[in-house]
Formats: C-alpha cells, sequence, structure tokens
C-alpha cells in the first residue's frame, strides 16, 4: 500500500496517522535549525530587494557597525563586534578566503557554519592567530589539491555554508581601526586566485521565499521548504536510518511535497507532530535549560561535539543561532533573577556585580546583553547602551568597596549612577554574557556567573 504519487511521479511508503504524527515531531526537531538558517541567508544573500541584504553569494560584506535594535533578521545579535559575511555556493569551486596580519591585542574570528547549523570550523586568534593567512573552502564533493600558500583546506559537508567574522570594537572612536581590518579580509573563487579558467556554474537556483520566524512553528509549508533545502544537504552515514523514516510522510531531497493534497487526517497528523516538537522544545527548555542541567556550552559545535543531539540542536538554533562552539565563546545566560523569578523590566529593578580585581576568565575580552522577550532582540532605549562589556571598564563608577555594580532597570537609576545603567525594556527580558575565547576555569566550571539580585 502506498499513500499516493508526488507531482514528479514518486510514491511515499504507507504511515498511519500516528505515525505520521511521531515523524513529523522529529522532522521538525530536526529540521527546525535548516529552515531558520536558510530564513537568514535568504535574506542576507539571495533576498536583493529586502532591507536587510548584504551581499550576493560568494561575495564577502563587510558592516562596520555592531548591531542595534533595528537589526532584526537574527535572534540575540552581538554588539560587540562588527560582523562581515560571506554567504558561500560551493557547488561548482571552493573560495579562497585571506585574512591580513591584525594587531594582537585585537580579537577576530571566521566562525564557518553549515547548513545543519553545526560550527565545522574556525579561522582567527585563538585557532590560527592573528598573522596573515589563506585558506580554502570546500564543498562535500571536492577532491583537488592544496594550492600554495594556503595554509588550511576547511570542507563543508553541506554545498552552501555561512561565514561569520566577528572583529573586536575598543570603543566608538575605535571604528576606523575596524574599518581597516576589515578592508584586508578577502574571498575569491579558486580559479580567481590561481589565474585560471573558472569551472562551468553550477546550475542557477530558484530560491523559495523562506517561512517567517512565526510561521516556522506552525506553518505546515515547513515541510515542503526542507524539502528545498535539503538538495544542498547529502546525508551524512549517522542519518541514513532517520532520512528513511522521514521518506515515509514525502520528506526528502527536491521532493515536490504538495500539503493540498494530503488527506485531512494526514494534514492534522502534520500539524499536530509540528505542534508536539514545539512543546517539547518548550519542556526542555523550562526542565534543561532553565534550570542550569543543560547549558549553552553544550548547543554549539561540530556535528561530532554535538553527537547528533537534535533537541538541543533546535534549542540553540530556536534562542540564539549562529552561537560560537565553547572554546570560542561561551554565553552564560540569565531569564531568573537569583530568587528564580522571571526577569521583567516592568516591575522590578536589578543589580549585578562584579569584582574588578577577579574578571570574568577570557583571553579576549566579555560583555553583558540585554535582550527583550519574546523576539530576544536588542532592546531600544533612551541612551542606546544594549550592553557593558570589559573594554568599557574604565568608565565605570566603583563601589566603596571597589567592586562595580550595573544597575539594570527601566528608567534610570538618577544622574549619581547612570554611568553603570544598562537599560532594560519595560517588560519580559533576559541577559546574557559572552566570554570571548575563555580561559579554562569558565569551561571546566570553576567559575560561577554574577548573579542578577532584584533589587525592589
Amino acid at each position: 500500500m502506498v499513500l499516493g504519487l508526488f507531482a514528479d511521479g514518486h510514491t511515499a511508503y504507507a504511515a498511519e496517522p500516528d505515525q505520521w504524527r511521531a515523524i513529523a515531531k522529529e522532522a521538525v526537531i530536526w529540521g527546525f535549525p535548516l529552515l531558520d538558517n536558510y530564513r537568514i541567508q535568504y535574506t542576507y544573500f539571495a533576498d536583493r530587494s529586502g532591507p536587510e541584504f548584504k551581499a550576493p553569494w560568494n561575495t564577502l560584506s563587510n558592516t562596520a557597525r555592531v548591531y542595534t535594535p533595528d537589526d532584526k533578521a537574527i535572534q540575540t545579535p552581538n554588539s560587540d563586534t562588527p560582523y562581515s559575511y560571506i554567504g558561500a555556493d560551493l557547488r561548482s569551486e571552493p573560495l579562497v578566503l585571506t585574512v591580513p596580519a591584525i594587531d594582537p591585542s585585537r580579537y577576530y574570528s571566521l566562525q564557518f557554519v553549515d547548513q545543519y547549523t553545526y560550527n565545522f570550523a574556525y579561522v582567527g586568534s585563538r585557532t590560527t592567530g592573528n598573522d596573515v593567512g589563506r585558506f580554502l573552502l570546500v564543498g562535500p564533493g571536492w577532491k583537488g589539491k592544496t594550492p600554495k600558500g594556503v595554509k588550511k583546506v576547511i570542507r563543508s559537508e553541506t554545498e552552501f555554508a555561512f561565514v561569520l567574522y566577528r572583529t573586536q570594537l575598543f570603543d566608538t572612536t575605535d571604528l576606523d581601526k575596524v574599518k581597516e581590518v576589515q578592508a584586508g579580509y578577502k574571498v575569491e573563487t579558486l580559479s580567481q586566485y590561481l589565474g585560471t579558467p573558472a569551472p562551468k556554474a553550477a546550475p542557477a537556483v530558484e530560491f523559495v521565499k523562506p517561512l517567517s520566524s512565526e510561521e516556522q512553528r506552525s506553518s505546515l509549508e515547513f515541510f515542503r521548504v526542507l524539502n528545498f533545502i535539503l538538495q544542498f544537504c547529502p546525508t551524512h552515514p549517522s542519518e541514513r536510518e532517520l532520512r528513511r523514516r522521514f521518506a515515509r510522510i514525502g520528506i526528502g531531497p527536491g521532493k515536490p511535497l504538495s500539503v493540498e493534497t494530503l488527506t485531512p487526517e494526514r494534514k492534522k497528523a502534520l500539524q499536530d507532530g509540528m505542534a508536539d516538537a514545539w512543546k517539547a522544545f518548550a519542556e526542555f527548555k523550562t526542565t534543561q535549560l532553565d534550570t542550569g542541567k543543560r547549558t549553552s556550552a553544550e548547543g554549539f559545535g561540530t556535528r561530532a561535539f554535538l553527537k547528533n543531539d537534535y533537541m538541543l540542536r533546535m534549542a540553540s538554533a530556536a534562542l540564539g543561532i549562529y552561537g560560537n562552539s565553547a572554546e570560542e565563546a561561551l554565553y552564560p545566560f540569565h531569564y531568573n533573577d537569583s530568587s528564580g523569578r522571571a526577569l521583567n523590566g516592568k516591575d522590578a529593578n536589578y543589580t549585578w556585580t562584579i569584582d574588578p580585581k577577579y574578571p570574568p576568565p577570557v583571553h579576549s575580552f566579555w560583555s553583558l546583553t540585554v535582550y527583550e522577550l519574546p523576539q530576544s532582540l536588542l532592546s531600544a532605549n533612551s541612551i542606546n547602551r544594549y550592553l557593558v562589556n570589559s573594554p568599557m571598564l574604565p568608565g565605570l563608577k566603583h563601589d566603596p568597596d571597589g567592586m562595580i555594580t550595573l544597575y539594570l532597570q527601566h528608567e534610570s537609576p538618577g544622574p549619581e549612577r547612570e554611568a553603570n545603567w544598562l537599560p532594560v525594556p519595560a517588560g519580559p527580558f533576559w541577559v546574557t554574557m559572552r566570554l570571548y575565547w575563555p580561559k579554562a576555569e569558565a569551561l571546566d566550571g570553576r567559575w560561577n556567573q554574577p548573579a542578577i539580585i532584584r533589587a525592589t
């Protein structure tokens, strides 16, 4: 028995509604990071008429500013380091990425993210140093030789990849220096680098319109968009059985899944499966992440590091897509105050205190950033301050005992304390630290982040 024919004449194997529901739940947990990653890449590299378009594929785009509340494509945006971007289309040939010599005191990194949202490689201060370097980014099918002058070959398991550059900004007077560094970043196709004829171009892609962040949680078009994305994601050996299960409900690379032709029972099964996936996410967040049993340090990294933990990968994408691997940056966060109550700037003020003699343990720098809920975006405020970081410490006031106390509240704490004011929205919010290039005591748990204390 079969379900019926797809538009291309292929068939999907039989499955009862309860099986459809279970498989749909699994597919949403597994596939959500791919859809949200695609949503952002489409916005940045494919939608030329869109307000957040950066550059065409395989073209470097530098943003010589930090993120503000006007930047809405990425959840939990970093406002510490101006970004540069490459949307890499590796189907026809590799890319050569060149980085300049950078002052050793300035942190920078290139984070390589595949379609699954795995961080598969890094270039930068921690991994390759601040000297000049060239790196070859290749797709899954490339079998060439390493060109002369290239330090390392970096292989993506998917045909499209995303490279996020972060360049440290010390303060507002430092922006011209950041622009100088960004001007030294370079990307070329391998044929351009070698001065040889370009290979045959890959077929043009008609990129489908992505779902919005809200639609991804409920629209059955989720499965159609997932099938489009899977064309560029060769099956990993560890996922062959999983892909076979998905095929039972019509999920597969390029399959023209049409929700409209499904029976009402199967539509409902898919809808219920989506709801089950997000219910499981909410439970995971509440019982594992919010309690500290699992941390952001576990949620970002290579496929081997995550060990195909798809719920953790989903949660990481939903709460902070493109987070760094732990050895590059840690993200201790607070959704609650020290008494366990949810953070809310409408009815409470808060404090956060550090001892400058024993600062958060990093090789580079740290920051503390506020995000509005539920969007997890930066919060607009009257002084345009979205974070406090270690380069700002000389401008902060010390308490009589030498400690530094930040005031996290919606209204100004008054002229005497305003230098240490970190504005929060008049409603629910959360706070995350960023520890760039963390030291061992941060990675192994010997260091604990300061608590957020409810003051009123």
